[in-house]
């Protein structure tokens, strides 16, 4: 997740864009920078670094800039890692022209070459650096914002721009298509930026740009906004009535909350990335496809909800790609005799690739000769060097302890995987393979429609608040689920809980069923379906107290509980993605309830890096 500012008028842009940086940190990021028009020289001066805000403070102090226009940036690394010269702002060749970015240019890759061509220069790994570039190719007898159109309709992908330029030093551009923009004015001047936080210090009159949106901001004059083609549109301000610390959790309570409810953005920025013209696509991936093909052997390798992550991979890599897989706890996989070779993939997963115990597994692993492949959210992070190969979750930073959209990214990333595995082995035919993309892509609609039920989900979480420990069953691919489910109540609301495969129910755990636990059942149509029902008349037996998720429950369903929780129909293979959000949905509620710390719950770190 990255985070814009942008301000001209009178008054001087460095504290205001600073102030607006501190506003946006709780987005997360690893690098930040400003640029700023000089008074004098007329010239565009940059202070940018990798870390942190304060940083680029302490560096200000030292080295300020003087002037009424300007672009800052805090950046969330996706291409290039975190260092002073991939850091945003970026310019043109003449450094006439300066640029920030959020999102991801698709295309970067051939616009870049075909700019090479041309005869440009470029000093960054970035995809962002193509847009000033561009921009500059179409700078010749026309205003700023005609340049800036005919780029922004030349992009493929996601973003949000604010440009400025040393020949116009009194207009502020911003475009957006698939990443938030909003603009303002007040404190003598205009604003735009990527979040309302970064404003409300300003004014609470705010308006939110829509989609293939440009707008022009100019000292002294009022704001206009055109859409791609150039038509001028119209826009009313919305009066923002959130303070400052609501704003920053963009209007949730909890960031645990919020990141349960960016999970259908995240996944369709997922797919919308990795999927081209119907087939799977990993830009990053560094393994050849003849070397994926040779492999006889998955191995998993994880801690925590990534671990848990990698069991719904077992399922899906088995049954698409039809490679077998073990699934390793990765604190257990480092102290045995583990047998490797180079026809063993190892999939390393971690959310912030520091994660001490997965790092010691991979290191391990590379020693007996496999191939190592990370799943990580953290561009730059340990895992990710030392991978032989990486693929990004492309998350965005997830702030709660209990990993929520993280979790469900790993999953999406993992079923393209097993697509991608399948593809390359010849074990999908094409027109099943179209099938099964179509279905992940309905994933983020249905989703949506569980979180358009929340309010029902936080009722039956608080009638079951009191129970002083729990039990979650699952089977085939949501035994897994049953275990997350587990976990995150654990982590948020301090109860003791534990997930089952429901067939285990005999062998051991039915001796807890009493009418002072509640049993959480997952039951989703599948090929379990009736084997599943059969669990819970047992459970029922011993007047469980039984809380059922379950495709829009039907009327066996609802003979066995009034507590109901109903997700829509979907292929059993991707059912895990739905049974989450309902999971973390009453692990928030109840911690809610609970009067416990939603978003750092005792004892726990977000990144674990000591064994």
């Amino acid at each position: 997740m990255c985070g814009i500012i942008g301000y001209v008028g009178e008054k001087q842009a460095q504290p205001l864009l600073l102030n607006g940086l501190k506003r946006l940190e709780f987005r997360g990021y690893d690098s930040a920078g400003i640029c700023v028009l000089g008074d004098n020289k007329n010239t565009l001066a940059l202070r940018k670094l990798p870390g942190k805000v304060k940083g680029l403070e302490v560096l200000l102090k030292k080295k300020p800039l003087s002037g009424c226009l300007g672009i800052s940036h805090v950046r969330w690394s996706t291409h290039g890692i975190p260092n002073q010269i991939n850091a945003h702002p970026h310019l043109d060749c003449k450094g006439e022209i300066a640029v920030v970015h959020n999102g991801i240019i698709e295309n970067y890759a051939e616009l870049k070459e075909s700019l090479v061509k041309q005869g440009h220069r470029f000093r960054s790994q970035t995809d962002t650096e193509v847009i000033p570039h561009l921009i500059e190719k179409f700078y010749k007898n026309v205003p700023l914002e005609k340049a800036v159109m005919r780029a922004v309709n030349l992009l493929v992908g996601s973003f949000a721009i604010a440009v400025v330029s040393r020949r116009e030093p009194q207009k502020l551009i911003g475009a957006r298509w698939g990443s938030s923009l909003v603009v303002a004015s007040g404190a003598g001047g205009h604003f735009l930026a990527s979040d309302v936080p970064a404003l409300l210090d300003y004014t609470k009159e705010i308006v939110f740009l829509e989609e293939k949106e440009l707008a022009v901001l100019t000292k002294g004059k009022a704001v206009q906004i055109f859409d791609f083609s150039g038509a001028l549109r119209q826009h009313k301000a919305s009066r923002i009535t959130w303070d400052v610390a609501q704003a920053q959790r963009a209007g949730f309570p909890h960031f645990m909350l919020k990141e349960i409810n960016e999970q259908p953005g995240v996944l369709e920025n997922i797919l919308k990335y990795r999927i081209k013209d119907g087939e799977v696509f990993f830009e990053e991936l560094r393994i050849a496809r003849q070397e994926l093909a040779g492999i006889k052997k998955i191995v998993v390798i994880a801690c925590g909800t990534a671990y848990h992550a990698g069991m719904v991979a077992r399922y899906a890599l088995e049954e698409l790609a039809n490679i077998p897989v073990s699934v390793e706890v990765s604190s257990e996989f480092r102290y045995r005799q583990v047998l490797l070779d180079k026809a063993t993939l190892v999939i390393a997963i971690s959310q912030s690739g520091e994660t001490a115990d997965t790092l010691a597994a991979l290191r391990l692993a590379k020693e007996k000769g496999a191939r190592v492949l990370g799943i990580c959210n953290v561009l730059g992070s340990t895992l990710t060097r030392e991978c032989d190969a990486v693929i990004y979750t492309l998350a965005g930073p997830e702030i709660s302890v209990a990993s929520t959209k993280a979790y469900t990214a790993q999953l999406a990333i993992l079923y393209l995987l097993a697509l991608y595995l399948a593809r390359i082995n010849s074990k999908i035919p094409p027109e099943r393979m179209r099938g099964y993309i179509g279905e992940l892509r309905q994933i983020p609609r249905l989703q949506r429609q569980i979180l358009d039920n929340q309010k029902a989900i936080r009722r039956l979480a608080r009638r079951h608040s009191h129970f002083g420990s729990f039990l979650f069953v699952g089977r085939h691919i949501n035994y897994p689920s049953a275990l997350e489910g587990a976990l995150k109540l654990k982590e948020t609301a301090y109860i003791p809980a534990e997930g089952y495969a429901a067939g285990e129910m005999k062998h051991g755990p039915i001796a807890l069923i009493d009418e002072y636990r509640a049993v959480v059942c997952i039951v989703p149509q599948s090929r379990v379906y009736e084997k599943m029902i059969s669990n819970i008349q047992e459970i029922r037996a011993r007047r469980g107290k039984i809380i059922i998720i379950a495709t829009n429950a039907d009327r066996k369903i609802k003979e066995l509980s009034s507590e109901l929780i109903s997700i829509p129909p979907v292929n059993e293979i991707f059912s895990p993605l739905l049974v989450a959000l309902p999971l973390q949905l009453l692990a928030y509620n109840i911690s809610l309830k609970r009067g416990c710390d939603v978003d750092q719950p005792r004892n726990l770190a977000k990144s674990v890096t000591v064994e």
